[in-house]
């Protein structure tokens, strides 16, 4: 099936055979759905943590960060800004001179309001030899729009979002890689006075990222009186997946050679596998506000941060206990009730001794931990909070995209559509054991929760395999805990003109 060229291209990628078959099953077969027991709520699989009982969960992360402990802060960054313009692009393509839509006629006329319009307006001088203002009037509203977009202006149509301009300093503009560098200094700062940063960014923009960094880390380091440690890495391409043709064959580039393709973020978790450290928090690029809201972010980021340890220790504790063998059956009742009402974890089975308990117990507790923030619905795209069943026959959470949920499944669908929370990804996760020692996390990972899309190239259909999410099947089998955190700590910018939203201006 494959030839010698196709061999050593697998080689160079670092894939094997074995993988590519398993892949090529898939798309045959497709993937199964997961079977959903119940959205998760605040009734059942969502902590909502009470007032009075909130100063425990922070002075529960302030002592860790007193410890000799390392956190990082990691941020996917590799999204192209191109879907933030979607509308831009239409308008330039259309016939229309003037803006006729809405989000067209909403930018013209909040346009000094973004914090790139002076460079904005700076190149369209030197292209035009006229100001944004002047250009408007004379009805030359695509020209603005091309000197924003196109590679020989500021290039915003081809750049990942993290190199944008998001808002406005008297000092200067600043980008989400600025604020996520600040931001971390408000709860993820060692007790050094250290803030680790990791920015996975694509190869092709890695160069522009380190620029950046290099030109502000000094500044805001000297700012924030702390030293930031910034790493960046790239997504593996032994993580890329085959692409095929309608008939499920490998689909071929027009010299012959298999076609690959990104894996999705998913593919990540190979990059967060390698991070050295204790605690991982995880926001996504474009979720970032100004300095005069982030006060209100880091109130929950530390509240996440704490429920983390202090659920972390609790697991500890428990499994010294087992590895001891010095626990009773009332230890075990207590470690089984912790399981179910705090974990959130159901088993079908009964256990005939407690040795089978045990071995239960143990399984249970000794993987990865997580706490994610979840906020109440309001009609966002994505992903959300469920209690689905697992490999295993249990019942635990799970973070779910659509693209899981069988459509033929009335239940399941209308348990999806009418979640009372969803995920904005907010996480804090624990990745050692209680020993000290990292878990290797592509362990942790559902194979099964991956899923196929339909693409083209060249005119020509294929279909594309999208490894299990990072924040979804891949991180399937850690113990997760939902906890809700109010929708002010939600600010993507998905669009231009999010922009123009009060949290960020």
């Amino acid at each position: 099936m494959f030839t010698q060229q196709d061999l050593d291209q697998l080689q160079n990628k670092g894939i094997s055979t074995t993988q590519i078959e398993k892949q090529l099953v898939y798309f045959r077969d497709g993937f199964p759905y997961l079977s959903i027991v119940a959205a998760a709520s605040v009734d059942k699989g969502i902590l909502q943590v009470a007032e009075d009982d909130e100063p425990h969960y922070q002075e529960a992360w302030r002592h860790f960060l007193k410890g000799n402990k390392k956190v990082v802060k990691f941020v996917p960054a590799s999204g192209a800004a191109s879907r933030m313009f979607k509308d831009l692009f239409a308008f330039l393509d259309a016939d229309n001179k003037e803006p006729v839509k809405e989000s067209e006629k909403l930018f013209f006329e909040h346009i000094r309001q973004f914090a790139f319009f002076d460079q904005l307006n700076t190149t369209c001088e030197k292209h035009y030899g006229e100001n944004i203002s002047s250009l408007c009037a004379d009805g030359r509203y695509k020209d603005v729009v091309k000197a924003l977009l196109d590679a020989d202006g500021l290039n915003y149509g081809n750049l990942p979002k993290g190199l944008l301009s998001f808002h406005s300093y008297p000092e200067g503009n600043r980008t989400p890689v600025g604020e996520h560098l600040t931001e971390g200094t408000y709860y993820a700062k060692d007790k050094d006075d250290n803030v680790r940063v990791h920015f996975t960014v694509s190869a092709e923009h890695q160069a522009l990222f380190e620029l950046l960094v290099a030109a502000r880390k000094p500044v805001y380091a000297h700012k924030l009186h702390v030293t930031f440690e910034v790493g960046f890495s790239v997504q593996k391409t032994a993580t890329d997946t085959l692409a095929v043709d309608k008939n499920n064959e490998p689909f071929r580039n027009e010299d012959g050679s298999l076609l690959f393709r990104p894996g999705g973020h998913g593919a990540l978790i190979e990059n967060l596998n390698d991070i050295d450290a204790d605690v991982i928090f995880i926001k996504n690029i474009d979720n970032v506000v100004p300095d005069r809201l982030k006060e209100n972010e880091a109130r929950y980021k530390n509240l996440l941060a704490g429920v983390l340890v202090d659920m972390q220790s609790r697991g500890y504790h428990y499994l010294q206990k087992l590895d001891q063998g010095n626990y009773t059956a009332e230890d075990l009742a207590e470690m089984l009730s912790f399981t179910e009402n705090e974990l959130c974890i159901s088993h079908p089975r009964d256990f005939d001794s407690d040795e089978v308990l045990a071995v239960y117990l143990r399984e249970k507790l000794d993987r990865p931990f997580r706490v994610c923030g979840m906020v109440k619905n309001v009609g966002e795209p994505g992903g959300g909070p469920f209690l689905a069943v697992n490999r295993d026959g249990t019942i635990s959470p799970q973070i779910l995209e659509s693209s899981q949920i069988n459509k033929e499944d009335v239940q399941a669908l209308n348990a999806f559509k009418n979640g009372s929370h969803f995920n904005p990804v907010d996480l804090v996760c624990g990745v050692r054991n209680y020993r000290g020692e990292k878990y290797d996390l592509t362990r942790h990972v559902d194979p099964d929760t991956g899923f196929i899309s339909l693409k083209s190239k060249n005119g020509k259909e294929l279909k594309a395999l999208e490894l299990p999410g990072l924040w979804n099947g891949a991180m399937s089998d850690w113990n997760t805990v939902f906890v809700e955190v109010p929708i002010s700590t939600f600010n993507p910018v998905k669009t231009v003109n999010d922009l123009l939203r009060a949290e960020h201006q």
